[in-house]
């Protein structure tokens, strides 16, 4: 059975701007291959491959005289796509 470790968890209300900006600094280092998520003193960087496995998935909950929707964004990858491949030289 796979074992699960949590590296990071932050949750916090935003602003859609501040929401906008954490996006869009996210997606910036998405592109150097290279993210570092920092709350308070905790810290982790870990590397990004070339490529990833991309989710979006958007769902509506009603309840009574609520409705609340959910939109998540999943990025998943093995820990083999970082390292590279071997090459001789």
């Amino acid at each position: 059975m796979a074992r699960k470790t949590m590296l990071f968890r932050a949750e916090e209300w935003k602003t859609r701007a501040g929401t906008a900006a954490l996006l869009k600094e996210l997606a910036d280092n998405m592109e150097t291959g290279e993210i570092t998520l920092q709350r308070g003193e905790e810290e982790v960087t870990f590397s990004v491959p070339e490529t990833v496995e991309l989710e979006i998935e958007l769902t509506e909950k009603t309840k009574e005289h609520k409705t609340e929707r959910e939109l998540e964004i999943e990025i998943e990858w093995t820990e083999e796509q970082t390292q590279g491949k071997v090459t001789l030289g």
